[in-house]
């Protein structure tokens, strides 16, 4: 099988505004991202898709293939479907790796494409969650998962409930997993899923993968063991680059 990278990454964050443009310790964010996934060799080729000129100059700048798509896309998701049909080599899985995640691991990519068989529709990626705080956080995207680590369900709650147990204990009594962004799609999934409707589920939670649940689409979970740094404000920087100093300054 062939796999492509792609990073879809836009400007105008409602968020952040200018974020992949962003200094990360001498370095734009958006060259970190694209610089780790070059080293990731199980990837047959890493594009940039984004709507933004100058992010488009940058990103060619910088040596990459970039894919001008449009600003109306509502995720990532949609965003590398455009820039999957426009590429002129066709791939068996879309690998969307997220353009906010700085120091993204290759090894992460890597273990997400050599975990992916052949009948898989969507796969992506897990870690454990070990501590009260990130379990009960609703930032975080908590997984329920069948016996062979395909979703049941994505949920900013906190599931299964724990009765009887006290919550502070939950994570000690029970294997629970956090989402992590990143996604490997088969080609023809990639273009069912990206046709589809906003579901109910997806609505509420504000989570897009409920929408290929609810539709009957299979997505296999895979466990890391390393963590992902997304930047979601402009305070994270400072809080991910102290991490980094303290825990991996090679990344640096």
């Amino acid at each position: 099988m062939r796999f492509v990278g792609i990073i879809p990454v836009r400007y105008k964050s409602t968020r952040f505004l200018g974020k992949p443009l962003v200094d990360i310790a001498g370095k734009t964010m958006l060259q970190r991202v694209y610089e780790q996934c070059l080293k990731c060799k199980a990837l047959d080729k890493v594009v940039i898709a984004t709507d933004d000129e100058l992010i488009q100059k940058h990103a060619e700048a910088l040596g990459a293939e970039v894919i001008m798509t449009s600003e109306n896309h509502p995720s990532g998701t949609d965003r590398c479907f455009e820039a999957y049909t426009l590429l002129k080599e066709k791939f068996d899985v879309v690998v969307n790796i997220q353009g906010d995640e700085p120091f993204i691991s290759p090894n992460q990519i890597e273990l997400l494409i050599k975990s992916f068989k052949k009948n898989d529709e969507i796969a992506t990626l897990m870690i454990a969650c070990n501590d009260y705080e990130t379990l009960f956080s609703e930032g975080e995207v908590k997984i329920v998962l069948d016996k062979n680590n395909y979703a049941l369900y994505f949920s900013r709650s906190v599931i299964p409930y724990l009765k009887g147990v006290p919550k502070e204990e939950w994570h000690i009594k029970h294997r629970y997993y956090r989402h992590v962004g990143m996604y490997a799609y088969r080609n023809d999934v990639l273009e069912s899923i990206a046709a589809l409707s906003p579901t109910e589920l997806e609505k509420k939670e504000s989570l897009e993968q409920l929408r290929w649940l609810e539709n009957g689409f299979k997505v296999l979970c895979v466990e890391t063991n390393e963590d992902s740094y997304c930047i979601d404000y402009p305070e994270d920087i400072e809080r991910v680059l102290d991490y980094i100093r303290k825990n991996k300054p090679e990344l640096l």
